[in-house]
């Protein structure tokens, strides 16, 4: 039996969605390879892997919740980035995360990993992670952050209209998939007459899994599978910019899990596909994507790309949000607890 260790973990908030940063490995919990990518699949392959049970144990009751979301911190690709970092949630280890960069920006100006301008400016905090290299470019007032612009990987859709038969209300829908790091089914809310409303939260869990499992292999891109089904309504609310496109989602992803932001990489699927409908383009407008909290990220595009899937652009996107740092945690892991290295409900 390994024997128990304290591990120290620092708590941010991205529009209100968690994320739990652990910055320095216990002895023994390490992952080979030469990318975080391979980092993270070499976790996958190998059953009762540490660093999987360290996840469990940080991500699970009775530390965490079934909602919760963290990244540990582990070296980059090359010298070009800063650190890379494993993103990881209730049911294992994600390809991207938007809300976890920019809480990663936010927290690498804090520590001075990234030094920032004594007065205003801006600094870009490099991260590799396993769906490539992002960027969380922090702009920065009388010396503290205001906020995050979270630069993606190139992002395009994958599939338009793609029939759905959700057998308990006895609907076929449509749903259109795209690519944003990592792979989102997007639907629009009134299909099933709901509105994306907190209210409504239980409803758009089963849904969403109802969506994901009738979907299966079809929502498969290469190495990725579907990791989120996006439930939008149109929301015009008017404001200072009345061209913007205004829509507010719930981001319902890996196995039932509610993201509280309007998620990031999810903002960037859904940019692609609005960039494939012609609303957006580069320069040309921005979302504002609502969360089912009603927080707010800014998001626009800013270059067009070559894309992979044919008859589809292809764009780099970039995501607005602030994090808030919620408390440094020192967590006790005892394998010899009687519920090690954790529970779930859901």
């Amino acid at each position: 039996m390994a024997s128990s260790f304290w591990v120290e973990t620092e708590d941010w908030h991205t529009a209100g969605e968690p994320f739990r940063i652990v910055e320095n490995l216990p002895p023994g919990h390490t992952t080979e390879g030469s990318t975080v990518a391979e980092r993270r699949l070499n976790i996958i392959k190998t059953p009762g892997n540490p660093l999987d049970t360290l996840r469990q144990s940080l991500c699970h009751e009775p530390r965490g919740h079934a909602d919760m979301y963290g990244g540990f911190i582990v070296p980059p690709d090359d010298s070009e980035a800063h650190f890379g970092v494993l993103f990881w949630h209730k049911d294992g280890f994600s390809t991207a995360c938007g809300h976890g960069t920019i809480a990663l920006g936010y927290w690498a100006i804090s520590k001075g990993i990234v030094k920032a301008p004594e007065g205003d400016g801006v600094v870009d905090v490099k991260v590799d992670v396993p769906s490539g290299r992002v960027v969380a470019s922090v702009a920065i007032k009388a010396g503290k952050p205001v906020h995050a612009d979270f630069v993606n990987v190139s992002s395009y859709q994958l599939a338009r209209s793609i029939p759905v038969e959700v057998t308990p209300r006895n609907l076929k829908i449509e749903v259109d998939l795209s690519f944003g790091g990592a792979v989102y089914a997007s639907v629009d809310a009134t299909d099933f007459g709901l509105r994306v409303e907190p209210q409504n939260y239980d409803l758009f869990v089963a849904l969403g899994r109802e969506i994901k499992a009738t979907l299966g292999k079809r929502a498969h891109y290469g190495k990725y599978d579907l990791y989120g089904v996006i439930f939008f309504n149109e929301d015009v609310r008017g404001g200072a910019d009345p061209e913007a496109v205004q829509q507010r989602n719930v981001t319902v992803f890996a196995d039932g899990q509610i993201d509280r932001s309007p998620c990031g990489s999810g903002t960037c699927a859904r940019l692609a596909v609005l960039l494939a409908q012609g609303r957006l383009g580069t320069g040309k407008s921005k979302l504002l994507h609502r969360s089912i909290v009603d927080t707010v990220f800014e998001a626009d595009i800013i270059s067009q790309e070559q894309s992979p899937i044919e008859g589809f652009p292809a764009c780099i996107p970039r995501v607005r949000g602030r994090a808030n740092l919620v408390g440094r945690m020192n967590f006790f892991i005892d394998p010899t607890d009687d519920v090690f290295p954790g529970f779930i409900f859901r």
